[in-house]
């Protein structure tokens, strides 16, 4: 579960800092590291679905240290698609 949660927050972290502009570039503090962890954990899971669920990369755990490099990519995919989400919430919004 600790190396869940780690892997989770590196991965946020280092998409977060690759992807400039983002939309959750306002945060600071506490709340900015729950949503990269957030967003982590988010990342790695599809990650783990595109490299080793379907490509047939990797090993079988989700989230390990080997997959750091997936979670990453899948993080990265994963930013967008939220801050897409919370504009789109927000616009919707009176």
């Amino acid at each position: 579960m600790l190396g869940a949660i780690l892997l989770g927050f590196v991965a946020g972290a280092v998409a977060r800092t690759l992807m400039p502009g983002d939309v959750f570039r306002h945060m600071s503090g506490p709340r900015s590291w729950a949503v990269s962890l957030g967003l982590g954990l988010a990342g790695a899971v599809v990650g783990y679905l595109i490299f080793t669920v379907g490509l047939g990369i990797g090993d079988t755990n989700v989230f390990d240290w080997g997959g750091i490099l997936s979670a990453v990519i899948g993080t990265m995919i994963v930013i967008p698609i939220a801050g897409w989400f919370l504009r789109r919430r927000a616009s919707a919004q009176p």
